[in-house]
């Protein structure tokens, strides 16, 4: 029914190999691999290369299809986080094109998603950046659609720090917004990789647009978020909103779970649910991450049986 899995992210120091292994030997069904360019990472959690698109070649995709089915675990959707409406454009260009090559890997590694982010020039207007996005994504989506690849666009503001004031460096937040970009872009291979924790910190409720993008649900994140009201209720919400709230696993912050995923099983989402760890209170060490990750699955258990 739903296939309970986990984001590779949070495993940078380890293998691709040893990721699968470790996502097998604790009874997970799938995992979301990232396919960043391999690099000096910009953020906390970007940068992590578990398969490197552009070296894929017929043995290595051997050897990663081998991987999976001697663990029985498959790949939700290949990760990539970039910034595609950065403001430097040469940047813009590089991230477009590196998100085509995942895109081509998926179709050769036979995985149905790609996840990402549309991008933002955060010093510019919503209107400014809705251009931006009519000019730089039809051309990506026509590779996805040429490929049988569908693009989950995570609803992350990206929006933390001063760096990324004031609107942040990812379009796609709301589903007033969400409804713009499906117009522009009417291809049932345009969706969205659905995170409720970012809904719960805008203040927003994180479990009708289950019901109101069934459609558009290509595939889902699993993170909660914790908001600290006595700070909320001191800075604002125009603050950096890392003053008022923070990432938490599954269970331990605001997101209405329970309603969450009977909104995925009464609009019929089947398919994978990944468990996204950015948990501060988890990262002292490699057993603290690994702890954040089955603690998730446990508290998770009660609505994914294994």
């Amino acid at each position: 029914m739903l296939d309970l899995g986990f984001v590779s992210a949070i495993l940078a120091g380890n293998s691709f190999e040893e990721v699968i292994d470790f996502a097998a030997s604790h009874e997970f069904k799938c995992v979301e691999i990232m396919c960043w360019p391999q690099g000096k990472a910009e953020r906390r959690y970007a940068g992590v290369t578990h398969i490197n698109v552009q070296e894929l070649d017929d043995k290595s995709i051997t050897h990663i299809q081998s991987r999976l089915s001697w663990n029985g675990i498959y790949i939700s959707a290949l990760g990539y986080y970039p910034n595609p409406l950065d403001p430097d454009k040469e940047k813009a260009a590089v991230y477009v094109e590196h998100i085509k090559k995942v895109i081509k890997a998926a179709a050769r590694l036979e995985i149905g998603v790609v996840n990402t982010f549309i991008g933002r020039d955060p010093a510019r207007s919503l209107d400014y950046n809705l251009g931006r996005f009519r000019e730089t994504w039809p051309e990506i989506i026509k590779v996805a659609e040429e490929q049988n690849i569908k693009i989950g666009i995570e609803n992350c503001p990206m929006l933390f720090t001063k760096d990324e004031w004031p609107g942040g460096k990812n379009l796609a937040i709301s589903p007033a917004i969400w409804d713009q970009m499906f117009e522009a872009i009417p291809s049932n291979y345009f969706g969205l990789n659905y995170d409720p924790s970012h809904l719960v910190w805008m203040q927003m409720d994180e479990v009708q647009p289950i019901y109101d993008y069934a459609e558009k649900l290509h595939h889902i994140h699993l993170k909660d978020v914790k908001v600290y009201r006595d700070k909320l209720n001191r800075v604002g919400i125009l603050a950096y909103p890392l003053e008022y709230h923070s990432p938490k696993i599954p269970g331990l912050g605001d997101v209405r779970w329970r309603d969450f995923f009977s909104a995925l099983t009464s609009v019929g989402y089947r398919g994978p649910v990944c468990i996204e760890v950015e948990d501060r209170a988890y990262e002292g060490s490699a057993e603290d991450i690994q702890a954040a990750i089955l603690t998730s699955r446990n508290y998770l258990r009660q609505f994914v049986p294994g």
